[in-house]
């Protein structure tokens, strides 16, 4: 481990002389946070308007002369690619990691804060390519968000020209962006840590990120390898995926190539992506749940075990996404057991958040209630999981609507809860001011409730068999009517909880500069990032000198101390001095005791 030594103030000095410097080409990882996060969130508001252009086709078919069925696939296509990667990967790794590692860790910064601005500015330059596809001829690519070859390079598919060129060039530049910042994330993990700032000290959202940073580094390249060679493909006429095809009545050149070779380096990506974007989410929902409910995160090493289990396991599951494409059913019985292998770790931490919960002093505040909203809807979705994991279950409802109910639950409605009461939750550290209450609980109940009524009929229609990509349904017998009633339903529904997070939005930009002003500490929290001598934290986070760590970061409800938390970087000594209530007779006072450290 090392410190970095450099002056708070120099620093700070430095970078007050320029406004680009500090707010635009900054290398302050704090700043390189929220412009990740506010761009993030502004492509999540195109792939939001994205869902609402396909809600209102297939809640009200044919009431909408803007929507035809190139704008239908090419929405439903740039809806889900922006929401896997553009928004969730962003935003947890490039937002919160950003944000929170140097801080968590004790560190001043990144250990690479040039490469850190890069991976910024990279991922910036990756979503306007993607934004571009929609002012070129023809239009984004409407191949569907995994871009399966030969329908994706061929004539018929929407964006078939400059769309699918514009977005595997903006994957490619995006998985720059990601290694760029993993990189630092990972290095500044191992490298940075503070003194006494031990692996098994470190809060779980720390580890959730640091593992994802790892997985990204490890899964991103099967994608930029795919996404080089289709468009070595599309534009040089080579072969990798394309086999000897017949389009529009004439045999084209392309002759040898492998469409299921995509699928599986596409999966072999696209199944760890899944806890790259969940495992960070595990991490912040851990320390959530233990600070809001004013006691010690249950089982923590066994958290952390949980953590690199799934990151592992992940590797191993990827064809369970391609039983429909005629494998071995050897195989089929290898994938289907790996995946009911990796729901046990995934259960571990079902558990222990429930454990912890348990006999807690639980304060419902929004950090908390999203808390409790994601292990709800996570634990609906891992169970249908369980259903498409199995070979016999997942072949007649793969091409169904169970598979989309199933996969937001899971992977779209999960993580953005986690999103929210993440940035409740820091978003005084942040800004130095706090969101507002009312508007946040508004904001809560819409989207928990409104989630729940977009996503429990899905499942219902998957079952009755209607299929998922589809752009119209009529003359469909095996479809019943009341089909066509619960789509305008879940369309409805869908339009209330979008329109639910403009008020998210409003309270997010209002709060800077009309929010109640927030204390240094507003949750009580014992973790590093809430001890800075400044809130917001200034460029070098801790002034002259770096906080040593004493502590595991969940001594919380501890008996005989005055504020039942002792943070972390507070000596055994200063407790005994200012932190034990002068009531408690000597003999009966009890410094904790590490329990995330066996050296202790």
């Amino acid at each position: 481990m090392t410190e970095h030594h450099s002056s708070n103030s120099a620093d700070s000095d430095a970078y007050a002389h320029s406004f680009w410097r500090k707010y635009v080409w900054s290398q302050d990882h704090k700043v390189i946070a929220i412009q990740y996060t506010l761009t993030a969130i502004a492509m999540g508001l195109i792939a939001l308007v994205l869902s609402w252009i396909m809600r209102l086709q297939l809640g009200f078919p044919g009431q909408f002369d803007f929507i035809d069925v190139n704008t239908y696939y090419q929405s439903m296509t740039l809806h889900g690619m922006i929401m896997v990667v553009y928004l969730l990967t962003a935003l947890f790794l490039g937002g919160f990691g950003n944000y929170l590692i140097p801080l968590m860790v004790g560190a001043r910064d990144m250990v690479f804060p040039l490469l850190n601005m890069l991976s910024y500015w990279f991922y910036l330059l990756a979503s306007l390519i993607l934004i571009a596809s929609f002012f070129v001829t023809g239009g984004p690519t409407g191949a569907g968000w995994t871009l399966y070859p030969p329908q994706a390079i061929m004539p018929g598919t929407p964006g078939v020209e400059w769309g699918i060129v514009l977005m595997l060039i903006s994957l490619a530049v995006f998985i720059v962006a990601a290694t760029l910042g993993g990189l630092n994330y990972v290095t500044t993990v191992l490298q940075a840590r503070t003194e006494g700032m031990t692996l098994l000290r470190m809060p779980l959202t720390v580890w959730g990120i640091f593992t994802a940073s790892i997985m990204a580094l490890l899964a991103f390249p099967a994608l930029f390898v795919s996404a080089v060679m289709m468009l070595f493909d599309k534009l040089l006429g080579s072969s990798f995926f394309m086999p000897a095809i017949v389009s529009m009545g004439q045999l084209t050149e392309y002759d040898g190539g492998s469409p299921i070779l995509f699928q599986h380096l596409f999966w072999f990506f696209g199944h760890p992506e899944v806890y790259i974007v969940a495992l960070p989410a595990f991490g912040i929902v851990s320390d959530l749940i233990s600070i809001h409910a004013r006691k010690n995160i249950f089982g923590y090493k066994m958290m952390v075990w949980a953590i690199l289990a799934i990151g592992v396991l992940s590797f191993v599951v990827w064809a369970h996404h391609m039983y429909v494409s005629g494998m071995n059913p050897y195989f089929g019985f290898f994938f289907a057991t790996t995946t009911l292998v990796i729901a046990v770790p995934t259960a571990i931490k079902v558990y222990n958040w429930l454990l912890t919960l348990w006999r807690g002093n639980i304060h419902l505040t929004l950090p908390m209630l999203f808390s409790i909203a994601f292990m709800s809807t996570f634990l609906i979705g891992g169970l249908t999981g369980l259903f498409l994991g199995n070979v016999i279950v997942d072949i007649p409802l793969s091409d169904t609507y169970f598979v989309v109910a199933h996969f937001h639950m899971v992977m779209g409605v999960s993580p953005v809860l986690v999103i929210f009461g993440g940035i409740y939750h820091w978003y005084p550290k942040v800004t130095g001011r706090m969101l507002n209450t009312a508007m946040g609980h508004f904001h809560f109940w819409i989207t928990f409730l409104g989630t729940y009524a977009i996503y429990f009929p899905m499942h219902y229609l998957g079952i009755l068999g209607v299929p998922r990509r589809y752009y119209a349904y009529e003359n469909y017998d095996f479809i019943p009517e009341s089909a066509q009633s619960l789509n305008a339903f879940i369309t409805v529904m869908a339009l209330i909880v979008g329109a639910a997070q403009l008020v998210f939005l409003f309270n997010l930009f209002w709060c800077v500069f009309k929010g109640k002003k927030a204390a240094a500490n507003p949750w009580s929290a014992t973790s590093l990032e809430w001890q800075t001598p400044d809130t917001p934290p200034k460029h070098g986070n801790w002034g002259l000198h770096c906080p040593i760590v004493y502590r595991w970061a969940y001594d919380y409800s501890v008996p005989n101390v005055k504020e039942d938390f002792i943070p972390q970087n507070i000596p055994p000594e200063q407790v005994l001095m200012e932190h034990v209530d002068s009531s408690i007779p000597e003999d009966g006072i009890k410094i904790p005791i590490d329990k995330g450290d066996d050296d202790e």
